[in-house]
């Protein structure tokens, strides 16, 4: 039988583990220095979920244990970088490394999708690092396109590629 997964929003009593879990995995992936002060956001998903909403992939057989993350964000709130008017945007997917390949990020995509869609968005959109590949192939699997009028940099020497969905299509 495979592995039960489950996806919902995250508890408050989650946001801890989420944090670390985010952490560890942009670490494990070298996409963040181990002293680069965006850690701190990434560990910090608390106030990611007070202007957005923190999603989780959970091992839904019992234990419940952590799995991935995504970080649902609404266009015009707090934390938007590069949507606009009708489109959302998600930040921060991770997936524990331990859970890599088992399709814990696309399950948070999809659910991603399905939570745009139902907002009446007409477009999902982000921006990722230029060195995160397995998670373009992902988005690129799911029809993201580049939308490279929306690529910015946050800090010198940090370059991030956006991405854009469709969701009247």
């Amino acid at each position: 039988m495979a592995p039960v997964t489950v996806v919902r929003r995250a508890r408050p009593t989650e946001l801890d583990a989420v944090g670390r879990l985010t952490v560890a995995a942009y670490l494990a992936d070298g996409v963040v220095p181990a002293d680069a002060p965006y850690l701190g956001f990434l560990a910090d998903a608390a106030a990611r979920d007070a202007d957005a909403e923190v999603w989780v992939a959970v091992d839904g057989t019992g234990d419940g244990r952590l799995l991935g993350t995504v970080t649902y964000v609404v266009a015009g709130t707090p934390l938007a970088e590069v949507s606009g008017p009708g489109e959302a945007e998600i930040r921060t997917l991770a997936v524990d490394p331990a859970s890599r390949g088992s399709g814990v990020g696309a399950l948070l995509t999809r659910a991603a999708l399905e939570r745009a869609a139902a907002d009446g968005c007409h477009r999902l959109v982000l921006s990722s690092s230029t060195t995160m590949h397995a998670a373009h192939r992902l988005y690129e699997r799911f029809g993201f396109v580049r939308d490279p009028g929306r690529d910015w940099s946050p800090v010198p020497d940090v370059r991030l590629v956006a991405y854009a969905i469709d969701l009247t299509a």
